[in-house]
């Protein structure tokens, strides 16, 4: 018997030869022929392989298919030169009915059944290993002798007819600083199941324990690793199962038939993709292109001019457009807040600047198919209920939104607003996101920019920000253009050294992500544009859905962005609702004293 000391530098036809010759005491291929691809097989009757190989197109993440042989055909002439299926792979998997019934280290005795049956050669995460490895990243299974982790997931693959499972993903522990270098190294070996489609919490994809994987062995994490997790051929040994096809054979994980083709360095196509912590508490990191990435740069550099000369310049945080927008992407179900009743002796005193920009964000949200609701102040239920159904009658909202108010009545009343039943582990809400809402300051009241203390207009909404961070799972952005909006925390300090009147209007408590703009509205515009961006960014996109099924068609989100016409007529509606400007309480086209027309119109046109 062969051990396996020097069998990475074999090349592909030897090692085949000794396995046919069954004379390896090893327990998988991982590691093997450094730089040539590796299989996972599958093989079903005839009759089922136009499904089959549809099912694999279906979701060419984890089921990239290399070769589809005709009936009886054990060999692969564009993969190997002189293999066998049947006797090529390390071990196999013999299903009846769905059921495992039988391991083999050969299928010769099955050669009369094969005769009716197709293989399917579907690509491998052993392939990318060398790849990874050139990039200065540890393999951590291959350092300690064993077989990579796999683990059935809570994500349902595309079905086609008889086909239907979760996706199996395999978990590789790298280093946090090594992540994009990761991502960089596998993401254009598409053939090898490209880009990681989870980075993060094993429980963001139902996989409950690490060191209980379903299928190859525990690998162990070392002190700073992060479990990332690639889509996995084995996917295709759970569709199997789940079709119970009157005779099947696999592979037996781990054990892949060894190709002669080796994996060529690719340049890639969509600018070096990045990777960008989203959240802690279950950490989750999120990937990106580059060119994506700059875009929202651009758009956070373009909404940061400060036209009132109010010195929000000096509170901006470079960067945190994209991972808000980034966190947003992710999130299931988004509530909104917005709302500053800055003008006291007006009925209604809200200002204008702050629902144009959450409702383009809720816009968007809609569009992309997630769950949005909006919290507001009490006595302003009203108020907002006829912004909304305005929103809808313009075409703005796709429907009318949910509208909810807050109130304190004990202690645990914003667990109760947010969790189902007050449970930390069922939150409502992925994200929460203030928009131009007043924000307590360190004392416990309310100001406007005048100081004016509006604490009796103000329901207590930042208590459910407060609350967010200590439930796992929700995460927070705060939008505002002078630092006395709710989630302006985060950059108090400055609001208190540069702000007109900051020490005491500073608003104290602080979301994950803020977003600050010259006037709020526009940090909305940019938002609904980054999501835009960000749908359309093909890393992205791909890593939202895990590799499975097919990208969504840009027509249906790309009608929701902003426009100068659907703002000028929303502008026009709030005027007649009575809703003034911020800074001057005129009731004309202004938002914050600066006219709708060459101002906020331009600005529309430049994030578009």
């Amino acid at each position: 018997m062969l051990l396996t000391g020097g069998l990475k530098s074999l090349l592909p036809h030897v090692l085949r030869r000794i396995i046919r010759c069954n004379r390896l005491s090893i327990s998988n291929t991982s590691g093997m022929a450094e730089g040539y691809k590796q299989a996972n097989v599958v093989i079903l009757h005839k009759s089922l392989a136009d499904d089959f190989e549809k099912f694999c197109r279906a979701n060419d993440g984890p089921l990239p298919l290399l070769y589809r042989s005709q009936p009886g055909d054990w060999k692969c002439p564009s993969l190997s030169s002189d293999s066998d299926i049947r006797t090529d792979c390390l071990q196999y998997r013999k299903y009846e009915h769905g059921a495992c019934t039988g391991s083999l280290k050969s299928l010769k005795e099955y050669s009369e059944q094969l005769k009716d049956m197709v293989t399917f050669y579907l690509g491998c995460s052993f392939s990318f290993e060398k790849a990874v490895q050139k990039a200065g990243i540890p393999i951590r299974n291959v350092e300690q002798k064993c077989n990579v982790s796999m683990y059935k997931t809570s994500v349902p693959c595309y079905s086609i007819s008889m086909f239907h499972c979760n996706l199996v993903v395999t978990m590789r522990p790298i280093p946090e600083s090594k992540l994009g270098a990761a991502v960089l190294a596998t993401s254009e070996l598409k053939e090898a199941h490209g880009a990681p489609i989870h980075i993060g919490d094993p429980g963001l994809l139902g996989i409950q324990d690490l060191s209980k994987p379903d299928y190859g062995d525990p690998v162990h994490l070392h002190p700073g690793d992060i479990p990332v997790f690639w889509a996995c051929g084995v996917t295709g040994v759970e569709a199997v199962i789940n079709c119970r096809a009157p005779l099947a054979f696999t592979h037996s994980p781990g054990c892949m038939f060894i190709t002669d083709v080796k994996n060529d360095n690719v340049k890639s196509s969509g600018g070096v993709p990045q990777v960008h912590c989203i959240s802690q508490d279950p950490l989750h990191f999120s990937i990106v292109s580059e060119e994506a990435a700059q875009k929202i740069n651009a758009l956070e550099t373009l909404i940061g001019i400060d036209p009132g000369e109010r010195g929000v310049g000096h509170l901006r945080r470079p960067g945190e457009l994209l991972r808000a927008s980034l966190a947003l992407s992710h999130a299931g179900s988004v509530l909104l807040t917005t709302g500053f009743p800055t003008h006291c002796s007006h009925q209604p005193p809200e200002e204008n600047d702050g629902p144009p920009g959450a409702l383009a964000i809720a816009a968007m949200l809609q569009a992309l198919q997630k769950q949005v609701a909006i919290v507001t102040d009490q006595r302003a239920m009203d108020l907002n209920r006829k912004i909304i159904e305005e929103a809808v009658q313009l075409g703005i909202l796709k429907k009318p939104i949910p509208l909810l108010s807050y109130q304190r009545e004990n202690a645990d009343s914003a667990l109760m607003f947010l969790c189902e039943n007050g449970n930390p582990g069922r939150p409502r809400f992925d994200h929460l996101v203030a928009i131009e809402r007043a924000g307590m300051a360190a004392d416990g009241n309310y100001y406007n920019a005048r100081k004016v203390n509006i604490k009796h207009l103000v329901d207590p909404i930042d208590e459910l920000f407060l609350a967010a961070q200590t439930i796992p799972g929700i995460t927070t952005t705060g939008v505002g253009d002078g630092g006395n909006e709710l989630g302006m925390g985060k950059v108090k300090d400055a609001v208190k050294k540069h702000i007109k009147n900051g020490d005491v209007i500073a608003c104290d408590v602080e979301a994950d992500f803020t977003v600050v703009a010259g006037v709020s509205n526009w940090g909305g515009y940019a938002i609904a544009c980054a999501l835009s961006v960000l749908r359309c960014c093909a890393a992205h996109e791909r890593y939202l859905r895990r590799a499975v099924g097919f990208p969504a068609a840009p027509r249906l989100w790309l009608p929701a962005l902003p426009s100068v016409t659907k703002e000028e007529k929303l502008l026009k509606a709030l005027v007649q609702l009575g809703v003034r400007s911020g800074k001057t309480a005129s009731l004309e086209m202004e938002v914050d004293g600066l006219p709708f027309y060459n101002t906020h119109s331009l600005m529309i046109e430049k994030l578009l």
